[in-house]
């Protein structure tokens, strides 16, 4: 019988092209490969799985970043895999669309939790469960942030399967009604299938866009913008904060409902 332990063993290195002993205890995931080649330059380490769906790297720390892809079920994905490896804890550098008139492009967002609106994580548990970071981890980015005097916020993002909706007047009056602070299609997979697999679990959005106004919504060219602007410092405290919880940071344990 092929346990899912077996598949996740035989399938990370698979998709990563990364043999298995080079995953470290402490993982960051994102959608960018420059995020991942930023990393390989700050650490002059190795690129894995370019020919691969998904790339990574490990410093010499033994902190991990990878490239997973984009959408709920690359999350649910990626989440699954690295049962092969039991990160100590994982942490999710994505963006996301600001909903409220007070949202910033440029800001970072800590959710507290995520609406489970992209229907892959009803997959792993029932659709009651509420979609939850690991309060820990999540205390312990939020130090790296005031340390940087960076301004931040915290609430309910929504997470969608759904990529193209500016459009649509009926998914906005839905969204507006759900009240959640931002939007994004990971999150909630992210935090649901680690708590499914008892994985520590956290995500820092980066505002990136506007959508609920037709001169908020993303393009090309302002995307570009916002990554020249603020992607650097959004994979640092990545690092930084996966780092310093594994040299100082609080244990965290994981419990089930």
């Amino acid at each position: 019988m092929v346990t899912k332990l077996d598949l996740a063993q035989d399938w990370l290195p698979r998709y990563t092209g990364m043999p298995l002993d080079r995953f470290g205890a402490y993982v960051l995931l994102t959608n960018f490969h420059t995020y991942v080649r930023r990393f390989a330059e700050k650490f002059d380490c190795k690129v894995y799985g370019e020919d691969r769906p998904m790339q990574a790297a490990t410093n010499a720390d033994g902190l991990t970043i990878i490239n997973f892809g984009i959408g709920s079920p690359n999350a649910a994905t990626i989440m699954d895999l690295l049962t092969a490896c039991q990160p100590q804890a994982v942490l999710f550098l994505g963006k996301c669309g600001g909903l409220k008139r007070s949202s910033v492009i440029g800001n970072f967002i800590l959710p507290i939790a995520a609406i489970r609106g992209e229907g892959t994580s009803d997959d792993y548990l029932p659709h009651m469960v509420p979609a939850l970071p690991s309060f820990k981890l999540h205390k312990f980015v939020s130090e790296k942030l005031v340390q940087r005097n960076l301004d931040y916020r915290t609430g309910v993002v929504y997470t969608t399967n759904r990529r193209v909706w500016e459009h649509d007047q009926h998914f906005k009056d839905n969204l507006r009604a759900y009240t959640p602070i931002a939007i994004d299609m990971e999150s909630a997979t992210v935090f649901v299938v680690g708590h499914k697999n008892q994985i520590v679990r956290g995500a820092l959005l980066l505002v990136s866009d506007l959508p609920m106004t037709p001169e908020g919504v993303k393009t090309q060219e302002s995307d570009a913008e916002v990554s020249r602007r603020w992607s650097e410092v959004h994979l640092d405290i990545g690092i930084e904060s996966l780092t310093e919880i594994g040299e100082k940071g609080e244990t965290i344990k994981h419990f089930q409902y």
